[in-house]
């Protein structure tokens, strides 16, 4: 819906109960004490809508409707299209949805109920959010074919002091982690590229712009095709968490319930 269109749907349901539901005279615009009723009634009534549809697909008795999912790219792109034919599979009356986005997106997409499921990486909980750990990823040194070190079946920090290295975006948790990995293990790597996804990073290593580190599953294809070597990197205690997100006190409908527990058997 565009912002004018959404300007005027505010100002029709104002008109109709003769109250004004937002003080346009802040920024950001606030509710009203009218508007903090009408918002908490339409919640609630989106609540029992939930339970309604969920108790009438038990009265049904087949799994139908959708399931909306955002996920990382790396996780959905790597994960999702076997996930997508096995739920179909179980269950063909039912529909899967799913969007790539940034972490920080998933995260608003499951708070305003874009989303019913998000697939993140370095989950963090909060007073809307509730988080299901799915599994811990080990991390590897990804480097071309051509690399020095590309022989090595495994590799200790050490050896990676001064190399070129491809990381990324410095707002992401990723980044963060593994900046903390190298600082305290006493690393200086030559930070020539940044990105924000493990796709765009993997495409720079396999045309040798450099080393990374990444989930070790997520370069199972680069490394099928020879375009990437994977080499154990000796810290057992570096791993990428992966969890799974949805918001707080959610009424799931059969499909999405039917997902979560395909998801939590695929761990």
């Amino acid at each position: 819906m565009s912002q004018s269109a959404a300007t005027q749907h505010v100002r029709e349901v104002e008109r109709r109960l003769g109250v004004t539901l937002l003080d346009r005279s802040r920024r950001p615009l606030e509710l009203t004490p009218a508007g903090r009723i009408y918002n908490d009634f339409c919640r609630d009534l989106l609540r029992r809508e939930e339970q309604f549809t969920q108790a009438l697909e038990g009265v049904k008795g087949e799994v139908e409707g959708t399931v909306r999912v955002a996920s990382i790219y790396s996780t959905g792109l790597s994960e999702m299209s076997r996930l997508r034919d096995e739920f179909a599979r179980r269950y063909p009356s039912a529909t899967l949805h799913v969007e790539y986005m940034r972490p920080d997106k998933i995260y608003e997409a499951v708070r305003n109920d874009a989303a019913d499921l998000g697939l993140v990486s370095y989950p963090e909980a909060g007073r809307d959010i509730a988080v299901l750990p799915w599994r811990e990823e080990e991390m590897h040194v990804a480097a071309p074919p051509s690399h020095p070190l590309a022989a090595r079946p495994e590799v200790e920090p050490a050896e990676l002091d001064g190399c070129d290295f491809i990381g990324f975006d410095e707002d992401l948790p990723i980044r963060r982690e593994l900046d903390r990995f190298l600082r305290t293990s006493g690393i200086a790597v030559q930070m020539v590229m940044q990105f924000d996804n493990i796709q765009t990073v993997k495409e720079a290593v396999a045309l040798g712009s450099g080393i990374s580190i990444l989930p070790a599953r997520t370069m199972q294809a680069e490394i099928a095709q020879g375009r990437i070597v994977a080499l154990k990197l000796n810290a057992p205690e570096l791993v990428r968490p992966v969890g799974i997100v949805h918001r707080k006190r959610k009424k799931f409908n059969r499909a999405g319930q039917s997902f979560l527990d395909l998801l939590i058997g695929k761990r």
